[in-house]
């Protein structure tokens, strides 16, 4: 630190800052930030971050060009990527990320993180035309002005800063194909082509949605795909925006799609297709279910796991019942697995404080130096039937990783060698 402050005060524009101001500045950088490989932070989310450590402790604040030399100062080799579409690209830091343990990460209280939610993203969509919902990724009101208020950009930045916690180079794995014997009547396979073609471009969009952290708009990619309509008659015609569905109905016509809706095998790849991309949104929405999320992220993924059987039930509704319940059934699964992947996520955090504490953890040697795991296991070997030697070996390998005060990480390696 001593010597970024000899050479800031040599700068333009930090030369009037005291010593004692500049070393406030750059431990907080050093305490709350971290240098990592493949990872990148927007510019402006950064001095957002800093604007509010200034106004919290009652700091003056530099501009952003003389933070940004502060910035380099510290973190040596630090590059600057221009990221996203053209007409709406940021500058972002590229190598740098906040540390799982910052304060920063439990900026952002799940109500802001629900309105940013609503609000239009400006990352780049990955699937088809036929699959945008109105109002998304263009960063515009309808009025062709940008919503711009400075409540939404701290909102924007704080769901920014969220999205470093995700796996977002994940890609959809490649569904199988549809194996099938005869074609149901009044279809071809051209027709069963198109329902390949369109899922995986509807699976696609979810993929994007769920990166950018755009929950809401599940629902609206589902009513799009399955033609939802509150009063569509049954017969499978459709009553929607001719803007929104023409090229989807020109593929492949809601008629010919419910018809498909009722065939075993479509209905087994169908099922096959979302097992395979429900697997992929865990892997991106909880990457590592040891590594700290903020706090207002899991209750985020919490209350979209929540929604989930809802808006799907919604979207089918004059869908076939048993393609319903084969969606149904797997969307449900993905929902419980994101519920026992957060509560395991938060008992981790909880089991990393104690791990941590070294008044605990001589407590708990006490405790088990107390216990008389010989008559435990004579009382349990009929039940258990384990090796003698084996007991006792787990026994003094436990008291061993304890006593040296492991990781929550280095535990993790143990239970997995001990099964």
């Amino acid at each position: 630190i001593e010597m970024a402050i000899e050479t800031l005060q040599k700068s333009d524009g930090l030369s009037t800052h005291r010593s004692s101001l500049l070393n406030s500045h750059l431990q907080w950088l050093l305490d709350n930030y971290e240098t990592a490989e493949g990872v990148s932070l927007p510019r402006s989310t950064l001095y957002n971050h800093y604007l509010r450590h200034c106004q919290e402790h009652k700091l003056d604040p530099v501009n952003a060009a003389s933070f940004g030399k502060l910035i380099r100062s510290i973190f040596m080799g630090l590059r600057t990527r221009r990221l996203g579409t053209r007409g709406n690209s940021k500058y972002h830091y590229y190598g740098i990320r906040v540390k799982p343990d910052s304060p920063l990460n439990r900026l952002q209280e799940d109500m802001q993180y629900m309105a940013m939610r609503q609000q239009p993203m400006q990352q780049k969509q990955r699937y088809k035309p036929m699959q945008k919902v109105d109002g998304v990724g263009d960063g515009f009101t309808g009025s062709g002005q940008q919503t711009g208020t400075s409540v939404e950009q701290t909102v924007i930045a704080q769901s920014q800063h969220h999205q470093q916690f995700l796996d977002a180079s994940r890609v959809l794995p490649e569904f199988g194909e549809v194996e099938i014997s005869s074609l149901p009547d009044g279809t071809t396979f051209e027709d069963i082509k198109s329902l390949q073609s369109l899922y995986r471009e509807h699976c696609e969009a979810i993929l994007d949605v769920v990166v950018n952290l755009q929950f809401s708009l599940i629902e609206k990619l589902w009513q799009t795909f399955w033609r939802y309509s509150p009063s569509a008659p049954p017969d499978g015609t459709t009553i929607t925006e001719p803007s929104n569905l023409s090229e989807i109905e020109s593929r492949l016509p809601k008629g010919k799609l419910i018809t498909l809706c009722k065939n075993e095998s479509i209905l087994k790849w169908m099922g096959n297709c979302d097992h395979v991309m429900y697997q992929a949104l865990v892997e991106i929405l909880i990457p590592d279910v040891l590594r700290p999320i903020p706090s207002a992220l899991t209750q985020a993924i919490r209350n979209f796991a929540k929604s989930l059987e809802g808006w799907l039930s919604n979207a089918m509704n004059n869908i076939p019942q048993r393609m319903i319940q084969t969606k149904v059934a797997a969307v449900s699964a993905f929902a419980q697995t994101l519920r026992r992947y957060t509560s395991l996520n938060h008992l981790a955090q909880a089991a990393r404080a104690v791990l941590q504490n070294t008044s605990q953890i001589n407590q708990m040697l006490n405790d088990l130096n107390r216990v008389d795991f010989a008559n435990v296991q004579e009382q349990a070997s009929w039940v258990c039937q384990c090796d003698d030697n084996m007991v006792q070996r787990l026994e003094t390998d436990f008291k061993m990783t304890l006593q040296q005060q492991s990781t929550l990480e280095q535990w993790a390696a143990w239970l997995d060698n001990v099964m």
